[in-house]
Protein backbone atom coordinates (compact mmCIF):
# COMPACT_ATOMS: atom_id res chain seq x y z
CA UNK A 1 0.00 0.00 0.00
CA UNK A 2 1.23 3.32 -0.72
CA UNK A 3 2.12 6.27 1.11
CA UNK A 4 -0.70 7.98 -0.49
CA UNK A 5 -3.68 5.49 0.22
CA UNK A 6 -2.13 4.98 4.28
CA UNK A 7 -2.77 9.08 4.22
CA UNK A 8 -6.43 8.86 2.77
CA UNK A 9 -7.35 5.99 5.19
CA UNK A 10 -6.01 7.99 8.47
CA UNK A 11 -8.03 11.12 7.27
CA UNK A 12 -11.34 8.73 6.98
CA UNK A 13 -10.96 7.48 10.31
CA UNK A 14 -10.23 10.62 12.05
CA UNK A 15 -13.40 11.78 10.21
CA UNK A 16 -15.23 8.96 11.08
CA UNK A 17 -14.12 9.01 14.72
CA UNK A 18 -14.97 13.38 15.06
CA UNK A 19 -18.45 12.32 13.32
CA UNK A 20 -18.86 9.52 15.92
CA UNK A 21 -18.09 11.90 18.61
CA UNK A 22 -20.36 14.46 17.83
CA UNK A 23 -23.57 12.26 17.31
CA UNK A 24 -23.03 11.14 20.84
CA UNK A 25 -22.51 14.12 22.18
CA UNK A 26 -25.67 15.53 20.64
CA UNK A 27 -27.26 12.47 22.42
CA UNK A 28 -26.39 13.24 25.67
CA UNK A 29 -28.21 14.66 28.45
CA UNK A 30 -26.93 16.75 31.00
CA UNK A 31 -27.94 16.11 34.61
CA UNK A 32 -27.44 17.48 38.07
CA UNK A 33 -27.31 14.53 41.39
CA UNK A 34 -27.05 15.29 44.73
CA UNK A 35 -24.68 13.47 47.17
CA UNK A 36 -25.65 13.38 50.61
CA UNK A 37 -23.13 12.58 52.95
CA UNK A 38 -24.51 12.94 55.86
CA UNK A 39 -24.19 15.34 58.82
CA UNK A 40 -20.66 16.58 59.68
CA UNK A 41 -18.59 15.82 62.35
CA UNK A 42 -19.81 18.75 64.26
CA UNK A 43 -23.01 18.25 64.01
CA UNK A 44 -22.80 14.82 64.75
CA UNK A 45 -20.50 15.26 67.79
CA UNK A 46 -22.99 18.70 69.36
CA UNK A 47 -26.96 17.73 68.91
CA UNK A 48 -27.35 21.47 69.46
CA UNK A 49 -24.86 23.17 67.35
CA UNK A 50 -27.62 24.34 64.76
CA UNK A 51 -29.61 25.85 67.95
CA UNK A 52 -26.02 27.81 68.84
CA UNK A 53 -26.10 28.70 65.71
CA UNK A 54 -29.73 30.04 65.03
CA UNK A 55 -29.20 32.04 68.77
CA UNK A 56 -26.13 33.68 67.15
CA UNK A 57 -27.53 34.61 63.62
CA UNK A 58 -29.97 36.28 65.90
CA UNK A 59 -27.72 38.75 67.72
CA UNK A 60 -27.45 37.35 70.94
CA UNK A 61 -23.75 36.32 72.89
CA UNK A 62 -23.90 32.09 73.37
CA UNK A 63 -21.09 30.22 75.55
CA UNK A 64 -21.31 26.39 75.94
CA UNK A 65 -20.59 24.55 79.22
CA UNK A 66 -20.09 20.74 80.28
CA UNK A 67 -20.82 21.47 83.56
CA UNK A 68 -22.10 24.05 86.27
CA UNK A 69 -18.33 25.17 87.48
CA UNK A 70 -18.98 28.61 85.78
CA UNK A 71 -22.03 28.97 87.73
CA UNK A 72 -19.98 31.35 90.70
CA UNK A 73 -18.80 33.49 88.06
CA UNK A 74 -22.10 33.57 85.69
CA UNK A 75 -23.69 37.02 86.22
CA UNK A 76 -27.76 36.41 87.17
CA UNK A 77 -28.52 39.55 85.08
CA UNK A 78 -29.24 39.32 81.83
CA UNK A 79 -28.68 35.63 81.80
CA UNK A 80 -30.29 32.51 80.20
CA UNK A 81 -28.92 29.06 81.43
CA UNK A 82 -30.00 25.91 78.71
CA UNK A 83 -29.40 23.21 81.55
CA UNK A 84 -29.87 20.34 78.88
CA UNK A 85 -27.44 18.27 80.66
CA UNK A 86 -27.97 14.98 82.66
CA UNK A 87 -28.89 16.04 86.15
CA UNK A 88 -28.82 12.42 87.84
CA UNK A 89 -25.86 13.24 89.36
CA UNK A 90 -26.60 16.80 90.87
CA UNK A 91 -25.95 17.16 94.75
CA UNK A 92 -28.85 18.96 96.94
CA UNK A 93 -26.02 21.96 97.02
CA UNK A 94 -25.76 21.91 93.96
CA UNK A 95 -29.86 22.54 92.93
CA UNK A 96 -29.61 25.04 95.84
CA UNK A 97 -26.67 27.23 94.30
CA UNK A 98 -28.74 27.00 90.55
CA UNK A 99 -32.10 28.08 92.33
CA UNK A 100 -29.90 30.77 94.46
CA UNK A 101 -28.60 31.73 91.27
CA UNK A 102 -32.01 32.15 89.56
CA UNK A 103 -33.53 34.16 92.31
CA UNK A 104 -30.90 36.76 91.79
CA UNK A 105 -32.41 37.40 87.75
CA UNK A 106 -31.33 34.89 86.16
CA UNK A 107 -33.52 32.97 83.84
CA UNK A 108 -33.34 28.99 83.87
CA UNK A 109 -34.56 26.34 81.33
CA UNK A 110 -34.18 23.14 81.84
CA UNK A 111 -35.95 19.08 81.23
CA UNK A 112 -38.03 17.43 83.91
CA UNK A 113 -35.92 14.41 83.71
CA UNK A 114 -38.05 11.73 86.10
CA UNK A 115 -41.55 10.70 86.63
CA UNK A 116 -43.04 11.69 89.82
CA UNK A 117 -43.48 8.91 92.28
CA UNK A 118 -46.94 8.79 94.15
CA UNK A 119 -45.96 5.72 96.78
CA UNK A 120 -42.70 8.03 97.26
CA UNK A 121 -44.21 11.53 97.08
CA UNK A 122 -41.45 12.94 94.99
CA UNK A 123 -38.94 11.74 91.83
CA UNK A 124 -35.40 11.28 91.64
CA UNK A 125 -35.36 15.32 90.29
CA UNK A 126 -33.87 17.27 92.96
CA UNK A 127 -34.60 20.57 90.89
CA UNK A 128 -38.54 19.79 89.65
CA UNK A 129 -39.27 18.40 93.06
CA UNK A 130 -37.92 22.05 94.69
CA UNK A 131 -40.17 23.78 92.34
CA UNK A 132 -43.25 22.21 92.80
CA UNK A 133 -43.46 20.70 90.04
CA UNK A 134 -44.45 16.98 88.98
CA UNK A 135 -44.07 15.19 85.21
CA UNK A 136 -46.54 11.81 84.37
CA UNK A 137 -46.93 9.99 81.60
CA UNK A 138 -49.90 11.39 79.39
CA UNK A 139 -51.59 7.94 78.68
CA UNK A 140 -51.80 7.81 82.70
CA UNK A 141 -53.84 11.08 83.23
CA UNK A 142 -57.56 10.80 83.44
CA UNK A 143 -59.48 11.93 80.81
CA UNK A 144 -63.18 13.25 80.65
CA UNK A 145 -66.00 11.23 78.85
CA UNK A 146 -67.06 12.53 76.00
CA UNK A 147 -64.37 15.01 75.49
CA UNK A 148 -64.65 15.72 71.90
CA UNK A 149 -64.71 19.09 70.85
CA UNK A 150 -61.36 20.66 69.61
CA UNK A 151 -60.81 24.87 70.03
CA UNK A 152 -60.80 26.86 66.69
CA UNK A 153 -57.52 27.29 65.02
CA UNK A 154 -56.85 30.16 62.42
CA UNK A 155 -53.29 28.33 60.99
CA UNK A 156 -52.74 26.09 58.11
CA UNK A 157 -54.42 23.09 56.34
CA UNK A 158 -51.18 21.52 57.38
CA UNK A 159 -50.72 22.50 61.10
CA UNK A 160 -54.57 22.42 61.52
CA UNK A 161 -54.26 18.52 60.57
CA UNK A 162 -51.89 17.93 62.81
CA UNK A 163 -53.43 19.07 66.17
CA UNK A 164 -53.69 17.55 68.68
CA UNK A 165 -50.30 16.44 68.28
CA UNK A 166 -48.64 19.65 68.61
CA UNK A 167 -48.07 21.70 71.71
CA UNK A 168 -49.78 25.29 71.41
CA UNK A 169 -48.84 28.65 72.92
CA UNK A 170 -50.98 32.06 72.91
CA UNK A 171 -49.15 35.46 73.48
CA UNK A 172 -50.77 38.33 73.90
CA UNK A 173 -52.12 40.52 70.37
CA UNK A 174 -51.53 37.38 68.29
CA UNK A 175 -54.26 36.21 66.05
CA UNK A 176 -52.93 32.18 65.77
CA UNK A 177 -50.87 29.91 68.13
CA UNK A 178 -47.12 29.11 68.14
CA UNK A 179 -46.81 25.70 67.33
CA UNK A 180 -44.19 22.82 68.69
CA UNK A 181 -43.08 19.17 68.23
CA UNK A 182 -42.94 18.46 72.01
CA UNK A 183 -43.44 14.36 72.67
CA UNK A 184 -46.67 14.13 73.73
CA UNK A 185 -46.11 11.16 76.17
CA UNK A 186 -45.23 12.98 79.05
CA UNK A 187 -47.21 15.94 81.24
CA UNK A 188 -46.01 18.87 83.88
CA UNK A 189 -48.04 19.32 86.58
CA UNK A 190 -47.74 22.69 88.35
CA UNK A 191 -48.81 21.24 91.88
CA UNK A 192 -48.27 23.87 94.13
CA UNK A 193 -50.15 26.12 91.14
CA UNK A 194 -47.06 28.64 91.12
CA UNK A 195 -47.04 28.60 87.38
CA UNK A 196 -47.82 32.26 85.42
CA UNK A 197 -47.80 30.55 81.92
CA UNK A 198 -47.92 27.31 80.22
CA UNK A 199 -48.23 25.79 76.60
CA UNK A 200 -50.66 22.37 76.24
CA UNK A 201 -51.16 19.84 73.46
CA UNK A 202 -54.70 18.01 73.34
CA UNK A 203 -53.90 16.26 76.25
CA UNK A 204 -50.95 17.23 78.07
CA UNK A 205 -48.80 20.37 79.30
CA UNK A 206 -45.29 20.29 77.99
CA UNK A 207 -44.26 23.75 79.11
CA UNK A 208 -44.42 25.54 82.37
CA UNK A 209 -42.92 28.83 83.45
CA UNK A 210 -42.77 30.15 86.93
CA UNK A 211 -41.31 33.28 89.05
CA UNK A 212 -38.34 32.68 91.66
CA UNK A 213 -37.62 35.11 93.47
CA UNK A 214 -36.20 38.16 90.86
CA UNK A 215 -35.81 35.31 88.32
CA UNK A 216 -37.69 32.86 85.65
CA UNK A 217 -37.80 29.33 85.46
CA UNK A 218 -39.04 27.54 82.28
CA UNK A 219 -39.54 23.82 82.40
CA UNK A 220 -40.08 21.55 79.63
CA UNK A 221 -41.13 18.14 79.16
CA UNK A 222 -38.07 17.54 76.67
CA UNK A 223 -35.87 19.29 74.64
CA UNK A 224 -35.56 17.05 71.82
CA UNK A 225 -37.66 19.94 69.65
CA UNK A 226 -34.26 21.96 69.72
CA UNK A 227 -31.57 19.44 68.29
CA UNK A 228 -30.13 19.24 65.13
CA UNK A 229 -32.88 17.23 62.82
CA UNK A 230 -35.99 18.82 64.81
CA UNK A 231 -35.25 22.79 65.54
CA UNK A 232 -36.17 24.26 61.73
CA UNK A 233 -39.63 22.18 62.25
CA UNK A 234 -42.62 24.17 62.92
CA UNK A 235 -42.33 26.96 65.23
CA UNK A 236 -39.37 25.23 67.37
CA UNK A 237 -36.69 27.68 66.64
CA UNK A 238 -38.59 30.54 67.21
CA UNK A 239 -39.41 29.20 71.01
CA UNK A 240 -36.21 28.82 71.59
CA UNK A 241 -35.21 32.67 70.80
CA UNK A 242 -38.24 33.44 72.85
CA UNK A 243 -37.25 32.20 76.15
CA UNK A 244 -33.65 33.92 75.38
CA UNK A 245 -34.43 36.97 74.32
CA UNK A 246 -32.50 40.15 74.87
CA UNK A 247 -30.20 38.26 77.09
CA UNK A 248 -26.73 36.33 77.26
CA UNK A 249 -27.19 32.55 76.56
CA UNK A 250 -25.32 29.56 78.05
CA UNK A 251 -26.21 26.30 77.19
CA UNK A 252 -24.64 23.33 79.66
CA UNK A 253 -24.83 20.08 78.18
CA UNK A 254 -22.86 17.00 77.73
CA UNK A 255 -21.76 16.86 74.07
CA UNK A 256 -21.56 13.13 72.44
CA UNK A 257 -17.78 12.33 72.12
CA UNK A 258 -15.72 9.56 72.10
CA UNK A 259 -13.66 8.46 74.89
CA UNK A 260 -10.04 8.06 74.38
CA UNK A 261 -10.18 4.53 74.92
CA UNK A 262 -12.08 4.44 72.36
CA UNK A 263 -10.35 7.05 69.76
CA UNK A 264 -7.73 4.11 70.35
CA UNK A 265 -9.39 1.42 69.61
CA UNK A 266 -11.12 2.37 66.56
CA UNK A 267 -7.95 4.07 64.80
CA UNK A 268 -5.19 2.23 66.91
CA UNK A 269 -5.76 -1.36 67.72
CA UNK A 270 -2.37 -3.25 66.79
CA UNK A 271 -1.10 -0.54 69.14
CA UNK A 272 -3.59 -1.49 72.07
CA UNK A 273 -2.71 -5.02 71.65
CA UNK A 274 0.96 -4.52 71.95
CA UNK A 275 0.94 -2.49 75.02
CA UNK A 276 -1.49 -5.47 76.40
CA UNK A 277 1.34 -7.76 75.82
CA UNK A 278 4.10 -5.25 76.99
CA UNK A 279 2.22 -5.08 80.39
CA UNK A 280 1.29 -8.67 80.52
CA UNK A 281 5.27 -9.73 79.97
CA UNK A 282 6.14 -7.00 82.46
CA UNK A 283 3.70 -8.45 85.24
CA UNK A 284 5.10 -12.02 84.67
CA UNK A 285 8.40 -10.83 84.72
CA UNK A 286 8.09 -8.80 88.19
CA UNK A 287 6.18 -12.10 89.49
CA UNK A 288 8.65 -15.10 88.51
CA UNK A 289 10.48 -16.20 91.89
CA UNK A 290 14.55 -15.49 92.63
CA UNK A 291 15.79 -18.61 93.34
CA UNK A 292 13.91 -22.41 94.02
CA UNK A 293 11.24 -22.68 96.19
CA UNK A 294 12.52 -23.22 99.94
CA UNK A 295 10.86 -26.64 101.43
CA UNK A 296 9.02 -26.08 104.83
CA UNK A 297 10.73 -27.19 107.61
CA UNK A 298 9.47 -30.55 109.44
CA UNK A 299 7.67 -29.92 112.69
CA UNK A 300 9.04 -33.44 114.07
CA UNK A 301 12.80 -31.76 114.16
CA UNK A 302 11.41 -28.87 116.53
CA UNK A 303 12.59 -28.44 120.04
CA UNK A 304 11.38 -27.06 123.05
CA UNK A 305 14.40 -25.02 122.98
CA UNK A 306 13.62 -23.80 119.63
CA UNK A 307 10.21 -23.05 120.95
CA UNK A 308 11.15 -21.19 123.87
CA UNK A 309 13.84 -19.01 121.93
CA UNK A 310 11.00 -18.51 119.52
CA UNK A 311 8.46 -16.94 122.24
CA UNK A 312 11.44 -14.96 123.77
CA UNK A 313 11.92 -12.95 120.40
CA UNK A 314 8.39 -12.60 120.05
CA UNK A 315 7.99 -10.95 123.42
CA UNK A 316 11.00 -8.58 122.51
CA UNK A 317 9.77 -7.34 119.43
CA UNK A 318 5.89 -6.98 120.40
CA UNK A 319 6.58 -6.04 124.51
CA UNK A 320 10.12 -4.44 124.15
CA UNK A 321 13.48 -5.08 126.96
CA UNK A 322 11.46 -3.65 129.66
CA UNK A 323 8.76 -5.58 130.06
CA UNK A 324 10.82 -8.79 129.84
CA UNK A 325 13.25 -7.34 132.78
CA UNK A 326 10.24 -6.18 134.77
CA UNK A 327 8.27 -9.68 134.70
CA UNK A 328 11.79 -10.97 136.11
CA UNK A 329 12.25 -8.75 138.43
CA UNK A 330 8.09 -9.16 139.60
CA UNK A 331 8.92 -13.39 139.56
CA UNK A 332 11.86 -12.25 142.05
CA UNK A 333 9.71 -10.38 144.67
CA UNK A 334 7.21 -12.59 144.21
CA UNK A 335 9.33 -15.41 145.17
CA UNK A 336 11.29 -13.49 147.84
CA UNK A 337 7.53 -13.48 149.36
CA UNK A 338 7.23 -16.94 149.74
CA UNK A 339 10.26 -17.58 151.50
CA UNK A 340 10.04 -14.16 153.77
CA UNK A 341 6.37 -12.81 154.55
CA UNK A 342 5.53 -9.00 154.60
CA UNK A 343 8.18 -8.78 151.78
CA UNK A 344 6.34 -6.52 149.32
CA UNK A 345 5.80 -3.89 152.69
CA UNK A 346 9.46 -3.23 153.21
CA UNK A 347 11.35 -0.28 151.91
CA UNK A 348 13.58 -1.00 149.05
CA UNK A 349 16.81 -1.11 150.76
CA UNK A 350 15.57 -3.48 153.24
CA UNK A 351 14.20 -5.71 150.35
CA UNK A 352 18.25 -5.73 149.21
CA UNK A 353 19.16 -6.80 152.58
CA UNK A 354 16.27 -9.10 152.81
CA UNK A 355 17.50 -11.11 149.56
CA UNK A 356 21.07 -10.50 150.38
CA UNK A 357 20.51 -13.10 153.18
CA UNK A 358 18.02 -15.17 151.05
CA UNK A 359 20.64 -15.90 148.43
CA UNK A 360 24.43 -15.35 150.13
CA UNK A 361 24.76 -13.35 147.10
CA UNK A 362 26.63 -9.41 147.70
CA UNK A 363 25.05 -6.30 147.22
CA UNK A 364 26.29 -5.07 144.65
CA UNK A 365 25.08 -8.11 142.26
CA UNK A 366 21.24 -7.35 144.05
CA UNK A 367 21.45 -3.78 143.52
CA UNK A 368 22.38 -4.38 139.86
CA UNK A 369 19.26 -6.87 139.07
CA UNK A 370 17.11 -5.29 140.95
CA UNK A 371 17.54 -1.21 140.50
CA UNK A 372 14.56 0.95 138.65
CA UNK A 373 14.60 0.71 134.89
CA UNK A 374 15.42 3.65 132.69
CA UNK A 375 13.33 4.36 129.68
CA UNK A 376 16.36 4.44 127.38
CA UNK A 377 17.22 1.34 125.30
CA UNK A 378 19.88 -0.87 126.37
CA UNK A 379 22.44 -2.05 124.32
CA UNK A 380 22.19 -6.04 123.32
CA UNK A 381 24.85 -6.38 125.38
CA UNK A 382 23.88 -4.68 128.40
CA UNK A 383 20.11 -6.18 128.08
CA UNK A 384 21.89 -9.88 127.81
CA UNK A 385 24.16 -9.05 130.83
CA UNK A 386 21.05 -7.96 133.22
CA UNK A 387 19.07 -10.82 132.44
CA UNK A 388 21.87 -13.09 133.95
CA UNK A 389 22.12 -10.67 137.18
CA UNK A 390 18.24 -11.26 137.38
CA UNK A 391 18.55 -15.06 136.60
CA UNK A 392 21.15 -15.26 138.96
CA UNK A 393 19.09 -14.04 141.98
CA UNK A 394 15.99 -15.72 140.96
CA UNK A 395 17.50 -19.22 140.72
CA UNK A 396 19.45 -18.27 144.02
CA UNK A 397 16.08 -18.38 145.47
Amino acid sequence: MSRRHLLLLGSALVLGMGLLGLYLLSRAQPYAETVAHGPAPEAQANPYLAAEHFLRQQGLKVQRSADLRLLPTLSSAGQTLLLLADRQRMSPRQVEHLLAWTAKGGHLVFVAERLWDEDEGKSADLLLDSLGIQQYQSDELDQPDGETEEPALDADETTASAYPELTQLYLENEQAPAYFSFDTDFHLYDAENRAHAWANSAAATHLVQLYHGDGLVSVLSDSWIWQNDSIANYDNAWLLWYLSQDSAVTLLYHADRDSLFNLLLRYFPQALLALALLLGLGLWRVGMRQGPLQAPASPHRRQLQEHLRASADFLLRRCGQHSLLQGLQRDIRRRAHYRHPGFERLGVTEQWQVLGRLTRLPSRAISQAMRPLTQQRLSAVDFTRQVAHLQTLRNAL
